[in-house]
Order: structure tokens, then C-alpha cells, then sequence
């Protein structure tokens, strides 16, 4: 495995003013308690993705409140991403079965990377399926492990859950996005539900002054005095941009001058991405108001924070979504959002609230027009959004229930 340096500085006070009062007072004593313990966390990917968005700001943070804190990524071959991409498509309910094979290789490098790094920390926490092996070659852990699920397990290919859950089952703790996602088969004994969350401090959160915005948007040569909607999500079947496509397409029939922006990473960890990104710039032709924007393009946090606050609609239109952490930033930003009624988007979008649900392609051009037609109504929207996000999605809560969990934990391993 390899450590990830950050070299970034988080601190809690730099959150007054942001959080509600005496929430920063509640985390310093919550670490007070673990003071002396540390904490590992493993993935499969230092770029590219929430999962990593998520660690590069609460790494920083636990060790602000006094947990020793590192952060390990696993070593894969295009192989073993390939075979690990299969199992998070089946995890979403896709029919891709596993092969003796790919199981075999899946299971050889957990072993390889359990062999290549030494995880004694006091807490262990692993992120999804791609290193969930690992636990299998610590048969004899006196430390405490917790799985962390990210993805949209509400309809999983029971075969290759069935592959996946003694493993997992051997964990102290599994925690969950929403309660529909918790296969009722899984034994562990703690379960926890808490959503993803963003940092409203992060180069991809931040306030931008109007010059700031303009500048992104003059590099890459977009109007913005013509509507812009945006979607911002890898390059995936699950993802569907392919329906933001036909959505703009509708929506420019009564909106002529509509620019759309789909903006993605391209991650380590999903070989898949550059197939479907290649589907996507088929799809859209050669119109020149659809930008197809990825980091290979200069596109990175500071870039997809000034197109999201340039847009005067974000879209979500997602067949399967383990949270959508995109979505909380467009509503952090003001910016109302269309989606489709998947996963953990109802848990963010309020319909007709800060946003609209939706099913079809059709009702999703209907809603965006809605909002493009009365601005009044998408400001109100926006503004209600920020303030949906500062009480439910902010880091600092996440870091809060972390910090209760890990105390339970290690209460029980004392007993």
C-alpha cells in the first residue's frame, strides 16, 4: 500500500462562524477521549471521486482534534480494477457475475497488499468493496474495524454480494449511507447510518469572488450571459450523462442559447471512465454549447467550484447514487438541483423545496425550465439549499459521528 501525504492544514477553529456555536467545543472533547489513539484509512485511490474528497479533508481534521492519522491506497494492476469495477457495477444491481478468476485475483491483491503494509493502528477504516479483503489476512486484529460503504446497495447482484459478505461480515462495525442500503443477510456487530458530507472550506467549496468565476469561464470559452446547466460525475453508465444530454436537448428547444457542462474526474481507480467519456462525446455530437470538461482539461477543484456557481441549474440524473456529494455542493452554492429520485438524493434535494425530483428525462427539461423561467423562484431555492446543507452535510458533523463511533468502539474493546 501507499501513504497518502497531505500537506494540507485543516483546523476546527477555521469553521467559526460556519458551524452552528459549541459544536467545535463538543468535537475537542469527543477527541479528548481518543487522545493517544490513531486511526488508518483505506481506499483504492488518491485522485478522483468523493471517497477521496471526503478523506483529504477529514484526515487533516482527526488529527486536528488529536487522533494519529494516516491514509493508505491500495496497489492494483489494470486487472484488478477492471475486476473490482464489476463488482461496485453489481453492487448497483448490474448483472455482471464474477468469474472463479476474478475472484481469485481480487482476493490475491488484498493478500499482496495486506503483505506490503502494516495496519496496527487503534482503528482501521477501509472504503468500499475494492480493499474489504484485507481483514481476511489480520486473523488475529486486536485493533477495531469499520467498513465503510459509499455506494448504492439497495438492490445488489446477490451472487456477488454473497462473495463479498464473509469478509465483511468479520468486521466490528459497517457503516452505511441510508438504512435501505444495509443488506438484511449482513451480521456485524455495529451498524451505523451517516451520510457523506462536504468541506464548505475546500478549494471546490469556497466563496469565489465574480472575477474569479468569470476567469474559469472565459478559459474555457463559455457565455455567461446564456443559461448554463451543469452535471458534475464521472464518466459511468450509473451517472447517465448521457440522459443530461437529452435533457439539454429538450430544454434548448425552449432555450435556444442553453450551454451544458458536464464535468468529471478521471479516477485511477475506474477504467470504465474513458470508454464511457468517449459514448458521451459520441452522443453530443458536435454541438459546440455542450463542453465535456475533465481534469485532463485544467478542470480541477477550484474550476468545477467556479462552473457550479456560474450555473444557473444543476442536474443529478444518476440511475443509482450512493449520496452524490456534487449534489450538496451545487446546494451549498445557492444553485438549485434537478434529479432523479435515486439513492441518497432524496436525502439532499426537498422537492420543490431547494430543488425537484424527478423519473424521466422529460420531467427533468420540464423542471429546468421552470427554474430558467423564474428566476425569483431558483434564487429562493438556492437559498434554502445552503441552509439544508449547513445543518445536515457539513464535514464537521461527519467528523462528529466518526469520532461517537470510535469511542463505542474502543469502550467495547476495553469491556
Amino acid at each position: 500500500m501507499q501513504r497518502v501525504d497531505l500537506n494540507r492544514k485543516i483546523e476546527l477553529k477555521d469553521y467559526e462562524g460556519i458551524i452552528k456555536e459549541g459544536q467545535i467545543e463538543l468535537l475537542q472533547c469527543l477527541g479528548e477521549k481518543l487522545k493517544g489513539k490513531s486511526v488508518t484509512h483505506v481506499n483504492s485511490t488518491s485522485f478522483g471521486g468523493g471517497v477521496v474528497e471526503i478523506l483529504q479533508s477529514l484526515v487533516p481534521l482527526m488529527r486536528d482534534v488529536g487522533l494519529d492519522t494516516h491514509w493508505e491506497v491500495i496497489k492494483g494492476d489494470f486487472d484488478f480494477f477492471s475486476v473490482t469495477k464489476k463488482i461496485h457495477n453489481a453492487l448497483q444491481g448490474m448483472n455482471t457475475p464474477l468469474t472463479k478468476e476474478d475472484e481469485h485475483l481480487y482476493l490475491e491483491y488484498n493478500k499482496m497488499n495486506s503483505e506490503l503494509s502494516i495496519l496496527d493502528s487503534d482503528i482501521i477504516m477501509v472504503h468500499d468493496a475494492q480493499p474489504a479483503a484485507l481483514i481476511q489476512f489480520y486473523p488475529n486484529k486486536n485493533n477495531k474495524w469499520i467498513w465503510r460503504c459509499h455506494v448504492d446497495l439497495s438492490t445488489p447482484n446477490l451472487a456477488v454480494w454473497q462473495f463479498l459478505e464473509p469478509y465483511i461480515s468479520r468486521y466490528d462495525a459497517a457503516v452505511f449511507t441510508a438504512k435501505q442500503y444495509v443488506v438484511p443477510s449482513l451480521t456485524v456487530p455495529t451498524l451505523n447510518i451517516r451520510p457523506p458530507s462536504i468541506n464548505p472550506l475546500s478549494k471546490k467549496n469556497r466563496d469565489l469572488s465574480d472575477q474569479e468565476v468569470m476567469e474559469v469561464l472565459q478559459r474555457f470559452e463559455i457565455k455567461p450571459d446564456h443559461p448554463i446547466i451543469t452535471q458534475v460525475g464521472r464518466f459511468d453508465p450509473w451517472k447517465d450523462p448521457l440522459g443530461a444530454i437529452d435533457v439539454y436537448h429538450i430544454v434548448k428547444k425552449q432555450f435556444p442559447t442553453t450551454q451544458l457542462l458536464l464535468i468529471a474526474g478521471m479516477a485511477t481507480d475506474d477504467p470504465e471512465g474513458w470508454l464511457y467519456l468517449e459514448k458521451s462525446a459520441r452522443h453530443a455530437g458536435e454541438d459546440p454549447d455542450i463542453h465535456l470538461l475533465t481534469d485532463l482539461k485544467g478542470v480541477r477543484e477550484h474550476e468545477v467550484n467556479a462552473l457550479q456557481r456560474a450555473s444557473q441549474v444543476v442536474l443529478q440524473m444518476s440511475t443509482r447514487e450512493g449520496f452524490g456529494l456534487t449534489v450538496s455542493e451545487a446546494l451549498w452554492k445557492c444553485i438549485p438541483v434537478v434529479a432523479r429520485k435515486v439513492g441518497g438524493i432524496p436525502l439532499q434535494v426537498i422537492d420543490g423545496v431547494n430543488g425537484y425530483l424527478i423519473d424521466t428525462i422529460e420531467q427533468a427539461a420540464e423542471r429546468v425550465c421552470n427554474l430558467l423561467k423564474n428566476r425569483d423562484v431558483a434564487k429562493q431555492m438556492g437559498n434554502n439549499g445552503r441552509e439544508y446543507v449547513r445543518e445536515n452535510f457539513l464535514i464537521i458533523s461527519q467528523l462528529r459521528d466518526y469520532l461517537i463511533l470510535f469511542n463505542e468502539l474502543l469502550e467495547t474493546k476495553k469491556e
